[in-house]
């Protein structure tokens, strides 16, 4: 009653003092250099905002619930007066599912770790979100914005997830297999998503740990996120990204760094991966999705990142039917002993469709790589190519692939483009690449045209 009392109070002050105008979120544009013309991004900037403390809404170190419900009101003032900052102090704090509103950045004060419950009844009710690139109704994300404008994530604190129960469900049984199928083909005949309920105890479809779900105006500076129930950091059909200064770590099934789907105008910057799958994997949507969306993944810079462990730097695909261009990959590491599998690898099937083009990769050090520095595979199905059939067969043009000055001490090959003959693969230049040991043979060619090794 006493915290209730207190927010009413606090929320009235506000409401009073500023207003729906009177909070002052600048919008700053920042400028990227690349190698295609890459439009400015809109980076808000909370700094004039007021300030909201959770434990002035009732959070209590240890007390899930009361934290939640500190977390939600927070955000909810900062929304109602048109813009605001929620923060989370130093220690230990407890929670459920944190759901953004627009014009609110969430702050981590050093030494503060926000720990999200492994309970997978707190991310109920379900909400719209999307699994291997199939939209459907999931259980929420731990950290979840929808259709939001001018949101952010910053601070010097920690995310955490607790993984008790989600580790359990990184075991793919035959239940969960056939609920993949039987979303594939909701998917296939356009039943509506919100008819598209996962959340049954079969399906186990793990939910992402921070999804930006139709946002505008993304910051994620400075924190920590450790641990994911599935891929970490997933901008999905968002526009004006920017993730910053952010270290990840994550090892478990499916656990990808960040993930930008039918994203535009995204910059990832100045990062650390440990990951248990990719570092970066660029998206747009399986088969009928990303037909059916029509947005691809464009204009996405990485640069000044660092690998300690992953499948791949940066992965294109293999869900991109909706289409990918213009990634730029610049002044990268990848640490020896990372057990990378390639730097660049660009995946897809028969059944994806979609296009590739203008991807790519310069200035880029590496240690020991298990396959190579360059892979384009077009018959990468995974659990897809025994769990249904080929409803429609379509190929994915992939064209213009460039890497220029990349240094790696051991690969098994250099490049590996394994095309089809009906649709080879085109432009594939390589310049200034310096390799001390390969274990094979250097290049694997099948069906490519315009290929370059200087």
């Amino acid at each position: 009653m006493k915290f209730t009392l207190l927010y009413i109070l606090f929320n009235s002050f506000f409401m009073l003092s500023f207003g729906q105008s009177g909070a002052s979120i600048e919008i700053r544009q920042l400028n990227i250099k690349a190698p295609f013309t890459m439009p400015a991004i809109d980076v808000p900037d909370f700094s004039k905002c007021p300030r909201f403390n959770i434990t002035s809404f009732g959070a209590v170190p240890g007390d899930k619930n009361a934290t939640f419900r500190a977390i939600a009101k927070a955000i909810d003032t900062a929304n109602k007066i048109g813009g605001g900052v929620v923060i989370i102090p130093k220690g230990l704090w407890l929670t459920a599912q944190l759901h953004f509103k627009s014009n609110v950045e969430l702050h981590l004060e050093k030494d503060a770790v926000l720990e999200f419950s492994e309970r997978p009844e707190d991310y109920l009710p379900a909400v719209s979100s999307s699994w291997e690139g199939m939209e459907c109704y999931n259980f929420s994300p731990l950290i979840y914005a929808y259709k939001c404008k001018n949101v952010a994530i910053t601070g010097q604190g920690e995310l955490k997830a607790r993984m008790d129960v989600w580790k359990q469900w990184f075991a793919r049984p035959n239940a969960h297999m056939e609920s993949l199928k039987r979303l594939y083909n909701m998917a296939w005949n356009n039943v509506p998503v919100e008819k598209r309920e996962m959340t049954d105890d079969s399906a186990h479809l793990r939910p992402q740990f921070i999804q930006f779900n139709r946002c505008e105006n993304v910051l994620l500076e400075g924190v920590k996120i450790t641990n994911s129930p599935f891929w970490t950091i997933h901008p999905y059909l968002s526009k004006n990204v920017v993730i910053r200064n952010v270290h990840v770590y994550a090892h478990g099934h499916n656990n990808d760094g960040v993930d930008p789907e039918m994203s535009q105008n995204v910059l990832i910057e100045n990062c650390t991966f440990d990951q248990g799958d990719d570092a970066i994997a660029i998206k747009s949507g399986r088969n009928p999705e990303g037909w059916r969306l029509k947005t691809p993944a464009k204009n996405v810079v990485i640069r000044n990142c660092v690998v300690k462990n992953g499948h791949q730097l940066v992965a294109i695909g293999s869900e991109l039917s909706g289409g990918i261009e213009n990634v730029f990959a610049d002044s990268c590491t990848v640490l020896d002993g990372a057990k990378l599998n390639h730097l660049l690898f660009i995946k897809t099937n028969e059944r994806m469709g979609g296009y590739v083009k203008n991807i790519y990769a310069s200035n880029i050090a590496s240690g020991k790589i298990d396959l190579g520095v360059l892979g384009i595979e077009t018959d990468v199905l995974y659990q897809w190519k025994t769990l249904v059939p080929t409803y429609e067969r379509r190929l994915t043009p992939i064209q213009g692939v460039y890497l220029d000055n990349i240094k790696s001490k051991e690969v098994k090959f250099i490049v590996r483009v394994l095309g089809q003959a009906e649709l080879p693969v085109r432009d594939v230049l390589l310049k200034n690449i310096s390799v001390e040991k390969v274990d094979e043979k250097e290049s694997i060619l099948e069906n490519v045209v315009g290929y370059s090794k200087d």
